[in-house]
């Protein structure tokens, strides 16, 4: 395999960018650059880069060639004790959701597809409320929330303080969640990564080491990333 065999690179020039960084993901790789950096500079960034990226993007497709693709008969969101069941069945809506009985009915055409399409919307619902309760709670305000669902961020904060929360992470703990909740209302006080910043996380979150970690090994399921 050579850089002839990857998939072009999207390379985008971030203002606020003061090196060169790679980003190596199942289906592209990306490449953030400071806005005056000269094609020559580049490419030779990328030369250099050559074993690093083919080592990088075939442990990628291994990862993906051994994925479990076996539809799921039960699926667990974060602030509900018990996991919902999931029928598959013929129906005319794309899902329908049973929360008294905690049972999730989806479409047989493209189940994957609704699946998904049910934990955005589920995450639509109850993920800004969670993070008004965590706002409450730390004593720390925000004026927007929005769920989306990017591919690289659990979540953001803007200089206005609107806060967007990525809609997969009702797949993990609430744990988890809270942690991301804190360290994004902790952005309203601090627009860095700083010691300071640190330290009001560490001040409302003091398992956050365990919590990013959780985050970085648990994988988002199949059908969330086709």
């Amino acid at each position: 395999m050579t850089l002839n065999d990857l998939p072009e690179i999207q390379i985008t020039r971030n203002i606020r960018s003061t090196r060169l960084r790679l980003r190596v993901e199942p289906t592209r790789i990306r490449l953030t650059v400071p806005i005056f950096c000269t094609k020559k500079q580049i490419q030779s960034f990328i030369d250099q880069s050559e074993t690093w990226l083919l080592q990088t993007w075939q442990a990628q497709q291994d990862k993906i060639i051994k994925i479990d693709r076996t539809l799921p008969t039960e699926i667990c969101l974060f602030n509900l004790d018990f996991p919902v069941k999931i029928e598959y069945c013929t129906q005319k809506n794309n899902f329908v959701f049973d929360a008294e009985n905690l049972i999730l009915r989806i479409s047989d055409r493209t189940p994957e597809n609704y699946l998904k399409a049910f934990v955005v919307e589920y995450a639509k619902e109850q993920l800004p409320i969670y993070l008004h309760d965590v706002s409450l709670d730390i004593g720390l305000k925000f004026t927007e929330c929005s769920i989306r669902q990017p591919k690289t961020r659990w979540g953001s904060c803007s200089a206005q303080q609107k806060i967007m929360l990525n809609s997969a992470l009702v797949l993990y703990s609430k744990e988890v969640v809270r942690y991301v909740c804190v360290h994004e209302l902790a952005h309203t006080v601090h627009f860095n990564h700083s010691t300071q910043f640190w330290q009001l996380v560490n001040q409302h979150d003091m398992n956050l080491k365990t919590h990013q970690k959780q985050l970085k090994t648990k994988p988002v399921p199949y059908w969330w990333i086709t």
